[in-house]
């Protein structure tokens, strides 16, 4: 039986993922287009890796990525959530979206990732999030600012570059 939605938009469902979902997200963590920001493409067992650390983080942080789904017709369209990040010895939750290439430009990214916001700053009450974008994915820092975040800085994570776009509570009103 499916999870039921954390989050719900107009057209868009996020959901808790579970192993009956690897299909999709290997195929989508395979794909060298989705993952060109990314040290590389992920292969079924690393797919896997990639999905138990989301269960972990349900159970450890109530919140991780969840899958994102149209509403009208449950198609998987990609991963949106919070994902709690350290980041130079400060842990912060992370606004995260990773859309499947088939389903680009149509919006997904900004509608759940707005949504994924709104629940962190309403549901959970946390006073900022973070989203971690690579210098050169200019698509992701569109989707930043459409959010409102503004580029804080530039810190290493994981080992590589990474520029810090920030958004405070507090500042949520003025957007």
């Amino acid at each position: 039986m499916k999870e039921p939605f954390v989050i719900e938009t107009p057209r868009l469902g996020l959901r808790e993922m579970s192993m009956a979902d690897l299909g999709f997200v290997s195929e989508m963590l395979a794909d060298p287009e989705v993952m060109r920001y990314y040290p590389a493409p992920l292969s079924r067992s690393e797919a896997q890796v990639w999905l138990e650390r989301q269960m972990r983080r349900y159970r450890e942080d109530g919140h991780g990525l969840w899958l994102v789904e149209c509403r009208s017709s449950g198609e998987p369209l990609g991963q949106v959530g919070l994902a709690m990040q350290e980041v130079e010895g400060v842990r912060e939750p992370e606004v995260v979206y990773l859309v499947h290439r088939p389903f680009w430009r149509r919006g997904v990214a900004t509608e759940a990732a707005t949504a994924t916001r709104d629940y962190a700053f309403g549901r959970l009450g946390v006073g900022r999030v973070i989203s971690l974008i690579r210098p050169q994915n200019l698509p992701s820092q569109g989707v930043a600012r459409k959010l409102g975040m503004r580029l804080e800085r530039e810190a290493v994570f994981k080992g590589r570059r990474h520029l810090v776009f920030a958004l405070e509570a507090a500042d949520l009103e003025a957007i």
